[in-house]
């Protein structure tokens, strides 16, 4: 008896990394799949938000260091990765982060005051999620995967034109979530594109020591999607690979997943001492294939860029930065019975039980 084995059209991705800028500032010969480069009109405008994310990176982990937030995770490093992926985004889309996706956030509109309430334990998340289609940021691993699932497929049963866009780690891959989110998404088709920022460490834990897989992104197969493996330092490929993955998903035909290759150049969190698992040598190689350095090298050869540019981006950048300090500078008024606020449609009674005791305390107190 012959058995008819059903084929796939999914290939592995390609192993050289798509690319279209070098780290010398110059176009690549490497394959791009398709792809084309984004105009210099794009690209001008993704080195801005790229030069002023560093700006907000950098001064939020000064501000974390000297406790004003109680903790951060820093992307500094990530940049093309968190920008080029976000701006691909459609007004209609929804972004669905992690913890280290401020930057993402700043990307999507929202203002610095609301994306670090979080990170200072003013509020449970400090924005309004329908206001800019932005979930709020997950601190448990993997769990937005599901989010950004199951979003895009209540999307796809009410007809709507949107996509969404999830991004995790190279260590959150290794989740159960990641699983069922890949499955579920490949199984039912919905619109959803899968960041993989590979930025080699999982906390503490390098790649290598994850995974024995050849690149993350050949996880995509397993599960029937397509998978793509792309420069994640190269903010014109990121741009390019995402904005066809949410087309692709738009137009019915299903997810992708597209590993960025990147590095953390910041440790994990201000609580972390990355000295301990990886040396400065490996810090210093990494430098050499900074976003920015590469994308300011490709504009000003084609004549898109020039110094008085740069100049007024670098203040746009510090007014920025002191607008982070502004809010960090500015006591929220906080009533702590908002604890209690948006926890559960209809209240547990335990949790009516706390409510009360809280009450009773503020009354006794003179904050009634």
């Amino acid at each position: 008896m012959t058995i008819d084995v059903p084929t796939t059209s999914r290939s592995l991705p390609q192993l050289q990394p798509i690319s279209f800028i070098g780290a010398d500032g110059r176009l690549t010969d490497t394959p791009t799949e398709g792809l084309r480069i984004p105009s210099d009109a794009t690209l001008t405008g993704l080195y801005r938000q790229m030069v002023l994310v560093r700006r907000f990176e950098a001064q939020v982990t000064h501000l974390t260091r000297q406790g004003r937030l109680a903790t951060y995770p820093s992307a500094a490093g990530q940049e093309a990765a968190e920008v080029g992926a976000t701006t691909a985004l459609a007004p209609n889309d929804w972004l669905f982060p992690t913890y280290r996706d401020s930057a993402a956030l700043l990307t999507r509109g929202v203002p610095v005051a609301e994306i670090l309430a979080a990170f200072r334990g003013d509020w449970h998340c400090g924005f309004d999620p329908h206001e800019y289609h932005a979930s709020p940021a997950a601190t448990p691993l993997a769990t937005q995967t599901l989010h950004a699932t199951g979003f895009a497929m209540a999307a796809k049963l009410k007809g709507e034109d949107a996509a969404t866009l999830t991004f995790l780690g190279d260590g959150a891959s290794s989740e159960g979530d990641t699983h069922e989110a890949f499955n579920f998404a490949s199984v039912w088709q919905t619109p959803t594109v899968f960041v993989l920022q590979n930025n080699q460490y999982a906390i503490s834990t390098p790649l290598r020591e994850q995974t024995n897989a050849t690149m993350l992104a050949d996880r995509a197969a397993g599960y029937g999607m397509p998978g793509l493996r792309v420069d994640g330092n190269d903010v014109a490929a990121v741009f390019a690979a995402v904005s066809a993955a949410l087309e692709r998903g738009r137009n019915g035909d299903g997810p992708t997943l597209i590993e960025c290759l990147t590095y953390r150049m910041e440790s994990h969190t201000n609580s972390d001492d990355p000295t301990k698992y990886r040396d400065a040598e490996e810090v210093e190689h990494w430098k050499q294939f900074d976003p920015i350095d590469r994308l300011e090298k490709y504009l000003r050869q084609t004549g898109a860029l020039d110094d008085s540019t740069v100049e007024e981006v670098a203040e746009a950048a510090e007014t920025l930065a002191a607008s982070v300090r502004d809010a960090m500078n500015t006591e929220a008024e906080v009533d702590p019975r908002e604890l209690f606020a948006h926890v559960y449609s209809t209240p547990r009674t335990a949790l009516a039980e706390q409510q009360q005791v809280l009450e009773a305390e503020l009354a006794s107190a003179g904050h009634a």
